[in-house]
């Protein structure tokens, strides 16, 4: 079992203490949300809450994912980097694969992708981009990430995107995991013909559901075999045992804010250093 934090909600100057702190306690990755503007209204309910409202508040911060990988993997060694998600059908491919792309190479290739379709048009139209068919379009995109980053002179001519014989460099050196968020069946299939899946807040009982389908759907697919990466929070598993029995049900990853263990929400970086050390102590190195 390998353990990455969350860090959204943090402010922007917690990330360098938090990120050199979990490089030495041990933690595998550290994880970005992707918002790029927080719209006073929004135009349809969060998905991932009861009551339809985001779990934030306006004036939070949400530094640039990838601006801050970059900066972060010159002041760690060995932690990686995922986002949490990575909204991909927001962009345009080419910008999207030339900052992932530099920051895998900057990186080492430390580098995982997670990615998701979004929820809200709002973003999509303030960005350039088509809400509706957002999903066809991220399978496509995911199709272009990969053939751009081989480094060597390709082209596509597909459905939403049509380019002729072009190349990309610097190009990343090992192949960069593509995780997927979500729970809805169409979630499920894309993460299924991916290397990963990323859980909401969800129960045990809910993540070993999606975890059942994503493996249902890759034996359709003639993958049963493929390895799954799985990264999840449960919300009714907090010490071992708890993501013992994650572990058992294929969890490869859990994602946590190890400090809301210890006191619960803070603005303190010092009181969240203290908690992820705290936990690397009383959870990582027990599950090792």
């Amino acid at each position: 079992m390998k353990f990455v934090i969350a860090t959204s909600f943090s402010k922007a100057e917690h990330l360098s203490p938090i990120a050199v702190a979990a490089d030495e306690a041990g933690y595998d990755m550290l994880a970005f949300s992707d918002h790029v503007v927080h719209p006073e209204t929004i135009d349809a309910p969060y998905p991932y809450t009861e009551d339809g409202e985001r779990r934030w508040e306006a004036f939070t911060d949400w530094p640039d994912p990838w601006v801050t990988i970059g900066y972060l993997a010159g002041q760690t060694k060995r932690i990686r980097f995922t986002t949490n998600v990575f909204v991909l059908a927001m962009r345009n491919p080419f910008i999207a694969a030339k900052m992932i792309g530099t920051a895998a190479v900057l990186s080492n290739d430390r580098i995982t992708l997670t990615l998701g379709v979004g929820w809200s048009d709002t973003e999509f139209r303030l960005l350039g981009q088509e809400f509706k068919r957002r999903g066809r379009r991220t399978d496509e995109m995911i199709e272009i990430l990969r053939t751009v980053w081989t480094g060597e002179m390709v082209e596509h001519h597909g459905e939403f995107y049509d380019f002729d014989r072009l190349e990309m460099n610097p190009a990343p050196k090992e192949r960069i995991p593509i995780w997927v968020g979500g729970f809805s069946d169409p979630a499920l299939r894309r993460a299924a013909r991916q290397d990963g899946w990323l859980s909401d807040l969800q129960t045990t009982e809910h993540i070993a559901e999606c975890i059942g389908k994503v493996r249902q759907f890759r034996a359709e697919q003639g993958r049963e075999d493929a390895r799954l990466e799985v990264m999840a929070t449960a919300s009714d598993a907090y010490d071992v045992d708890g993501y013992r029995r994650l572990e058992d049900l294929g969890v490869t990853h859990i994602m946590t804010m190890p400090w809301m263990l210890y006191g619960g929400p803070t603005e303190d970086v010092d009181q969240k250093v203290e908690g992820l050390k705290r936990f690397a102590e009383d959870v990582i190195h027990k599950m090792v």
